[in-house]
């Protein structure tokens, strides 16, 4: 009597993945499989996979990182089963937290991926990722004005020149930059230095509207139902629209409010031994970009919006921090209604 086959054969491959090489490891139903390097190459590993693997089920994992999700669309396009994985979802046993390799860490990829313990996070649409992109450069000119601002105002302490009261703010007008450019120093040295940094300064400060402007233009463009409902809701502008659009994706992905708050790092961590419990403040593990903006969205959304006021009143006395945390999640809870439902925000209506 022959004997046939009823289950696929399955094929369970950890990647650690960096710039100049990949670690793989190949697992298999049966066996542990090897662990070998090869050059930073999809169509390489296809090649080996198709050659001692022709008719095995694939399956893929690797760590989020630098190397984006190319690596993941094109072992899709392959007909493989892929995930991209958050590091700290690894699971390591108590010596495996000790001892790091990159042999280690493909192995404990494809360890994990064998046995089902892995959950992908969530990969974005080429449109989205690349318009996120953007959103990031414009972030990166923030700090780049932050820092030329700061170099300009320790020259002037250094040598001891007083800023006006009236220049002497965050906003710097066109009139402040004008009192910089006429301030002479002794000796051109010194001129030249401030010079340099205000050209600096004005290159930065044209870079970031330009991309700010192409920013709101392509979220316009491309998802202009979703970033209309999302200004729709006090103290939301067209950067923070901008931001959720591109960052957190299609919020309808989100199942509730919970999800969408633990997904931005708004939860609280919970330490439990025996009767003792303790809060241990909103999660360290958050999308730190986003929360910033939601929770300076927030404190001018209570300035401005008579029920966020009235709800931030109604906690007066309590820890600042906690309440601002508190607000966050109602502005989250509009961000979600609206999107969920399709319907401009009015106040008094959606909360």
């Amino acid at each position: 009597m022959s004997t046939q086959i009823t289950a696929d054969s399955n094929l369970f491959i950890g990647i650690d993945i960096h710039k100049r090489s990949w670690k793989i490891h190949c697992a298999t139903d049966l066996s542990m499989g090897r662990t070998f390097s090869m050059e930073p190459n999809a169509e390489q590993l296809h090649c080996y996979v198709t050659k001692h693997y022709p008719d095995y089920k694939v399956h893929t994992a690797y760590e989020a990182g630098c190397c984006g999700y190319s690596a993941h669309r094109i072992f899709e396009s392959y007909g493989w089963y892929s995930l991209v994985v958050n590091p700290a979802d690894i699971f390591r046993r108590g010596k495996e937290r000790y001892t790091k390799t990159d042999r280690i860490d493909a192995q404990l990829i494809a360890r994990e991926l064998k046995d089902g313990r892995l959950e992908g996070i969530h990969i974005p649409d080429c449109r989205r990722e690349q318009l996120r992109s953007l959103f990031r450069r414009r972030n990166d000119l923030v700090k780049d004005m932050r820092q030329i601002k700061s170099y300009i105002k320790m020259q002037l302490l250094y040598y001891g020149v007083k800023i006006p009261s009236q220049y002497d703010n965050d906003h710097w007008s066109h009139e402040s930059r004008k009192w910089l450019d006429n301030l002479t120093f002794d000796y051109n040295t010194a001129n030249e230095v401030l010079k340099s940094r205000m050209r600096s300064f004005r290159f930065i400060d044209q870079e970031f509207r330009d991309v700010s402007t192409s920013l709101r233009k392509y979220t316009k463009l491309y998802y202009k139902k979703d970033y209309m409902l999302l200004r729709s809701i006090p103290r939301i502008g067209p950067i923070v629209a901008s931001g959720i659009l591109s960052e957190l994706g299609d919020i309808r992905r989100f199942s509730n409010l919970k999800h969408l708050s633990s997904y931005i790092g708004l939860c609280p961590g919970v330490y439990q031994s025996g009767d003792t419990i303790r809060y241990t403040g909103i999660s360290m593990r958050a999308h730190r970009l986003i929360r910033s903006y939601f929770i300076e969205a927030s404190w001018q959304a209570i300035r401005t919006d008579p029920v966020m006021q009235i709800y931030y009143r109604s906690h007066q006395g309590k820890n600042t921090k906690k309440v601002i945390v508190k607000v966050v999640r109602k502005l989250l809870s509009r961000t979600l209604a609206v999107i969920k439902t399709e319907v401009p925000y009015q106040i008094g209506i959606i909360e």
